[in-house]
């Protein structure tokens, strides 16, 4: 069987990749390790702001309210997708 091998000459390397799933572990690994907010601030505080205008206008905020709501939000969702699957 005569096979044709494959040109050596002018051969365009392909650009390496990570198998499927090692890059997902890589990542896990590391926001583990990490303790801080993975939620942007100011988008997060835009809807605070927007869900509290439906209960009451003109509300004012603390900056460290907003945080505190966002550390219970963030540590909510962390629960919610470790108890998924």
């Amino acid at each position: 069987a005569a096979r044709k091998s494959a040109p050596t000459t002018g051969g365009v390397k392909k650009p390496h990749r990570y198998r499927p799933g090692t890059v997902a572990l890589r990542e896990i690994r590391k926001y583990q390790k990490s303790t801080e907010l993975l939620i942007r601030k100011l988008p997060f505080q835009r809807l605070v702001r927007e869900i509290a205008q439906d209960f009451k206008t003109d509300l004012r905020f603390q900056s460290h309210a907003v945080l505190a709501l966002q550390e219970a939000a963030e540590a909510y969702l962390v629960g919610l997708f470790e108890d998924t699957n």
